[in-house]
């Protein structure tokens, strides 16, 4: 491991499990603090987007013990041992700790450690946090405490990314409203999404997702089959890959299986999100899942297309009810269908909450407005 030098800059250390969720969701703010003057180190488990984080000027290090599904009491012991090694070592100036295993296990190593400053990005409270399940419910009696020491450091400040979890934080957790921060979402680029759109036809209801239950994947599904059986002149695409790491994602069996039936079209993964969204009539998330502000719908809405989505924290917050898409009620794919079917209906009111979307995303959710507000809390935290 390389010893930590003396330097000028100050050192800016991400700690977040995956490198493809750091480029997906961080980048702009690593630029942003590299320009500013930091040296930027980036912990994660390295793969396809290592050489991705090394052509952007930051140090790429390897976490081999962490994993957002490891349950094996040993190994996660083990994790926050790395982890107090990795602070000791390279000296951080300020830490980033970015959801909810790096920062439990992050704050409790920053401590043992002697970080300075930490900034814990929880990028949504998670299934443990919403959901009424007796493994959820037990989950959150144990995690709760920690969580508590995580976030009630003396040089830590919170990250939340909707109004609904730090209520959460500041009530149930016990975290003095003082020490929390809303940053909404990961911020999106308005010049991606500034085509003029060319709606497909027959026209597209897109689901661009990872492929997990949570994210409503087969509440699409179940969406999408009674409408074709209303004869909706629509196509019904899945825009994800599954997830191997999450316990609940769709095996790839099952969405070849909907494809073939002619439930849905399954297009697999895509990183021509811009251009999708540009050509879709409808982008929906049915997601139970607990999100900090889902990033495909601050895309959607960059890009002028409306939303149907769940009334559940996060999505409240892209979403105005009537203005910009419809909120339906969490699990009733009959509502869901109705708002479907009612934009499918009319193209006057997609393009009315298309620009309603558009102009939110400029007021509070651009990536210049993120960038901004989350390099404000790093110099909070140097400050003497």
């Amino acid at each position: 491991m390389r010893k930590a030098s003396v330097l000028d800059r100050k050192r800016l250390l991400f700690v977040v499990t995956e490198d493809w969720y750091f480029i997906s969701h961080r980048l702009p703010i690593a630029r942003a603090a590299l320009a500013a003057g930091y040296e930027v180190l980036v912990a994660t488990r390295l793969g396809e987007k290592a050489d991705a984080i090394v052509r952007e000027g930051f140090v790429p290090i390897a976490l081999k013990r962490m994993r957002r599904s490891g349950r094996n009491p040993f190994r996660e012991v083990a994790s926050i041992a790395e982890l107090v090694t990795l602070y000791r070592s390279y000296r951080p100036s300020i830490v980033h700790h970015v959801a909810m295993k790096p920062v439990l296990y992050g704050s409790i190593a920053a401590r043992l450690a002697g970080v300075a400053a930490i900034v814990n990005n929880v990028a949504g409270l998670g299934f443990v946090f919403s959901s009424k399940a007796i493994y959820a419910q037990t989950l959150r009696c144990l995690i709760a405490p920690l969580l508590r020491y995580a976030l009630r450091q003396r040089r830590a400040l919170t990250i939340v990314q909707n109004r609904d979890d730090a209520q959460v934080l500041t009530d149930d957790i016990g975290v003095a409203p003082e020490k929390i921060r809303l940053v909404k979402g990961s911020g999106v680029d308005l010049a991606q999404f500034s085509q003029i759109r060319r709606e497909s036809f027959p026209p597209i209801v897109l689901l661009a997702s990872r492929m997990i239950k949570e994210k409503g994947v087969e509440d699409f599904v179940r969406a999408a089959a009674q409408l074709r059986k209303k004869n909706a002149a629509a196509r019904f695409v899945l825009a994800g890959a599954p997830d191997s790491e999450n316990p609940h994602s769709i095996p790839e069996a099952v969405l070849r299986q909907y494809h073939d039936d002619g439930l849905v079209e399954w297009w697999g993964h895509r990183d021509n999100i811009p251009e999708i969204i540009r050509a879709a009539a409808i982008v929906c998330l049915p997601t139970t899942y607990g999100e900090g502000v889902p990033k495909t719908l601050i895309e959607a809405a960059a890009g002028e297309c409306p939303i149907v989505t769940y009334d559940v924290p996060g999505c409240r917050e892209i979403v105005t009810d009537g203005v910009n898409g419809m909120l339906v009620p969490a699990g009733d794919v009959g509502r869901l269908v109705e708002a479907i079917a009612q934009l499918l209906a009319d193209p006057g009111q997609r393009r009315r909450m298309g620009a309603q979307g558009r102009k939110l995303v400029q007021a509070e959710f651009s990536k210049e407005i993120v960038v901004a507000q989350t390099l404000a809390i790093y110099s909070e935290l140097l400050a003497p």
